[in-house]
């Protein structure tokens, strides 16, 4: 089957442009049942990009972030379908109070591995997509992270310290190994960021696949590096296609990254 990546492009900024923009920070919030925040706003982008995948590709199955879970576990009960993963509104907290950082993410999973990865920043205009093995791109312009850095403290770093275990949280507070920090509370443009180079390093202690599948797929094609787990005990990058939280670490460069991961591990 053949996937039209720039349908599928067209398709989230019309979606985010008729279902976003207008609601942005004008609706409310509810809390579900695991402490994330739902809007109206969530709802109508899943519901109309649900739409028009099934009538684009009838096929492939969904798995949503706002779908009940017995319906995301029958999406990833037969391991050897692809389907897509969708985060209709990743950084809906920011959405709420009207700060600029949210995105649209979509991805297309095969056996586990994330094939097709596209985010759309509808604010900025910013449309980042990647295939596998054909490189990373933020609208007409390729991603190519050519980052020089060769020492923690000379980087900036992307740090979610909400999930962070407590040690290592304090730890980065107090003495961190990096020069500056930022956390824009969007996983989703978090990997986006670093492969535009706009950061060096990233660490986010519990992201579910929804929030990073697109963009770990865009970030490694932009030539990053990251790893994918349950604890800081390092393995070999890949996307674990599981609802459970995933702990993300990711540096520009592999001299980087190696630092970082040493660093990390007196944590583990």
């Amino acid at each position: 089957m053949t996937i039209d990546i720039e349908i599928l492009g067209e398709l989230l900024v019309e979606s985010a442009q008729s279902e976003l923009i207008p609601r942005f920070n004008r609706c409310e919030g509810r809390i579900k049942t695991d402490g994330s925040l739902v809007t109206q706003a969530d709802l109508a982008m899943q519901q109309r990009i649900m739409t028009q995948l099934k009538h684009l590709y009838p096929d492939i199955p969904l798995l949503g972030e706002e779908m009940p879970a017995d319906l995301q576990a029958a999406v990833l009960s037969d391991e050897n379908r692809g389907f897509w993963c969708l985060d209709p509104l990743d950084g809906t907290a920011n959405y709420l109070s009207g700060m600029p950082c949210f995105a649209v993410s979509l991805a297309y999973l095969v056996n586990g591995e994330v094939q097709i990865g596209i985010i759309y920043d509808p604010l900025r205009d910013e449309l980042f997509h990647a295939t596998k093995g054909s490189g990373a791109w933020l609208n007409q312009d390729r991603l190519t992270i050519n980052c020089a850095l060769d020492q923690l403290q000379e980087c900036v770093a992307m740090i979610d310290f909400k999930r962070l275990a407590p040690a290592l949280a304090s730890q980065l507070a107090t003495d961190p190994p990096y020069r500056s920090q930022r956390s824009i509370g969007s996983v989703a443009l978090d990997w986006c960021w670093l492969a535009a180079g706009r950061l060096q390093l990233y660490l986010h202690g519990g992201a579910r696949i929804w929030d990073y599948a697109a963009g770990t797929l865009i970030f490694r094609e932009a030539g990053g590096h990251f790893w994918l787990g349950e604890s800081t005990a390092m393995a070999q990058s890949q996307v674990n296609p599981e609802i459970q939280p995933q702990m993300a670490v990711g540096a520009a460069n592999q001299q980087l990254f190696e630092a970082w991961r040493a660093w990390l591990q007196g944590f583990s």
